[in-house]
Order: structure tokens, then C-alpha cells, then sequence
């Protein structure tokens, strides 16, 4: 391990996939190393700080969120120095497979992750699964995953039925069953949006004494990306990191939805839906405080013209 900050020039946007995991050996082998773990799916490795951030990501993913196209840890390797382990997938992908298993194994047998003073596991969907899942790897790590699975064995979530593709992947070997893998992390946090019944429900299956769930209300199955435009996934990692994050921290970074415009669409037309118009003509007024949104003006003049308005007037009046 190195104790110096990277002058990462990454260069991997618009690349075609080939080119991209050509470019990401090309860096990793550069400062640190890399590694094929079996069909589509890589470890690349970069030498940095005595922090460790290890992402599980795909490729997809990386180019849906990333307009560097780039893993989530080179920024924290530029900007922060810290080291990044960064599992890539060709695909959508739950990381399960005996090449990730041996890799793995390997980095235990060699004492990888107690050279750091701190490790995180970082990851979304089956990314968030995989870093629960292989936490256990380094004791006392903490855990970031948003919206994970359980597991997708469906002798134990035959409830949940999205990744029908996954239905003949075992969840039931090594590194199988995340809540019981999470066991030895110092501190975990799970974010998921409680509105949504599926990721709910697996994150019930997590209850543990040192997982914190985060619950993000009305941010959708989108979740990840909807924290990325409100600017808030890099400074959940660093308090995640520094064990830092809690349910007020993450509550405070929640705010930044008051003015993220398709939050407060959905929850428009979530209230429409439900028929809170009271609630409704008041979510058009915060709105229309601050900025001109016409769809808000013309839901609010709606509401108004149907005696609505009038009656929340008579309401703050009194």
C-alpha cells in the first residue's frame, strides 16, 4: 500500500466495452494491478492511501451514472487519495461466480484488506448485494448499499419477481446470503425507498444490530441516480468511510429533493393520485415561491378554481 494521491487521467469516455476494459487494465496494471475473475467480470486495483473503497459495479451502470464513464472510486482516488478496488461487471450483474470467489479467497489468505486502516464496501441493486455479501472478507469494514438484495434464491425470495435471468444463479453457496455475510462489518448502511415494496422487503431481511437503514422516501427505484443529481452519493461514501453517516446526516442530505424538479413532479402526482389535493395546492405554493414552474402554476390555478385554493387560504388564515 501507498501512502500518495494519484494523478488519475482515466480517458475511459466513449469507449466501446472492449476498448473500456482494455483502458481500465491499462491504468490498474499502472498503479497497481488487474485481474480477469472469469467470464465478464474484473478486479482492478489502484495503489493509493491507507483508506480502501471496493465498488461492485457493471459497466451499464458505470456509463449510466458516470459521465466520465469511470468507476466510482477514481474520484476519491484523485481527490482524497484514498485506494480503490474496483469489481466491474460486462453486464448487469450479482457477482456470483467461482472465479469473484477465489479472487476473493486470495485476498483474505494475503492479508489485503488489514493493510488498510479502513475498508468500505460500496454498491447499488446487485452491486449493493455483492458488498454485503462479500464484507465478510474484511472484518470491521463498513458497508454502503443501496437498495440490495438479499439473496434471489427463490426458496427465499421467490416473492420478488424482477432478474427472472438470475432464477438459475445460486445464492446459495459461498458468499451467498447477504444478511448473514454483513454480520462482521463495524457499521452498515442500507438505503432504500420504503415506498418501494420489493427493496422494502429485502431490506427488512438485513434487521441487524450494526446495520442502519436509511430510508429515502419517494426517491423511487432509480434511487442511486437520483442521489447523483441531487450531488449528494460522494459525500455519503466519505461519512460512510469516516463512520460518520447516520439517519439525521442522511436526513439533511434528503434535502437537497426540495428543489430536485422530477422529485417534486412525482410527488405531485403521487398526492394527485391519492387525492390530497389540500396537500397538493401546498407542495404548488412552496414550489412557486422560489421559481416560475408553469406545470406547478397550472396544477395550483386547477385546484383553486375547484374551491381548493380557497379553502387552504381560510385554513393559514385561522
Amino acid at each position: 500500500m501507498k501512502d500518495t494521491t494519484i494523478n488519475l487521467h482515466a480517458h475511459l469516455a466513449d469507449l466501446d466495452p472492449d476498448a473500456w476494459i482494455d483502458r481500465l487494465d491499462e491504468l490498474a496494471e499502472e498503479h497497481g494491478s488487474f485481474e480477469p475473475l472469469g467470464p465478464g467480470h474484473y478486479a482492478a486495483f489502484i495503489d493509493a492511501g491507507p483508506r480502501l473503497l471496493v465498488t461492485f459495479e457493471s459497466l451499464p451502470q458505470i456509463t449510466r451514472t458516470s459521465d466520465a464513464d469511470e468507476p466510482r472510486g477514481f474520484e476519491f482516488v484523485r481527490r482524497l487519495g484514498w485506494s480503490h478496488l474496483a469489481i466491474v461487471a460486462e453486464a448487469d450483474s450479482w457477482f456470483r461466480g467461482e472465479g469473484i470467489y477465489r479472487y476473493i479467497d486470495r485476498l483474505v489468505d494475503d492479508g489485503f484488506f488489514e493493510d488498510f486502516e479502513q475498508v468500505l464496501f460500496y454498491g447499488v441493486g446487485g452491486g449493493g448485494y455483492a458488498a454485503c455479501a462479500y464484507s465478510v472478507a474484511a472484518p470491521g469494514a463498513r458497508v454502503l448499499a443501496i437498495r440490495p438484495q438479499a439473496t434471489l434464491d427463490p426458496s427465499v425470495a421467490g416473492w420478488d419477481p424482477r432478474y427472472v435471468n438470475l432464477r438459475r444463479t445460486s445464492f446459495s453457496d459461498r458468499y451467498g446470503y447477504a444478511p448473514d455475510m454483513i454480520d462482521g462489518a463495524s457499521q452498515a448502511w442500507l438505503i432504500f425507498d420504503p415506498m418501494e415494496q420489493l427493496d422494502a422487503m429485502h431490506a427488512a431481511l438485513f434487521t441487524k444490530p450494526n446495520v442502519t437503514m436509511l430510508r429515502a422516501r419517494r426517491l423511487g427505484s432509480k434511487l442511486d441516480q437520483t442521489l447523483d443529481q441531487l450531488g449528494q452519493t460522494s459525500a455519503l461514501i466519505e461519512q460512510a468511510m469516516a463512520g460518520e453517516l447516520s439517519v439525521l446526516s442522511f436526513a439533511r442530505a434528503l434535502r437537497a429533493r426540495h428543489t430536485h424538479l422530477p422529485y417534486l413532479r412525482n410527488l405531485m402526482s403521487t398526492l394527485d393520485a391519492e387525492g390530497r389535493d389540500l396537500l397538493t395546492a401546498h407542495l404548488c405554493r412552496q414550489v412557486l415561491r422560489d421559481r416560475d414552474r408553469p406545470l406547478f402554476a397550472k396544477r395550483l390555478a386547477e385546484l383553486e378554481a375547484s374551491g381548493i385554493g380557497v379553502k387552504r387560504e381560510k385554513a393559514d388564515a385561522s
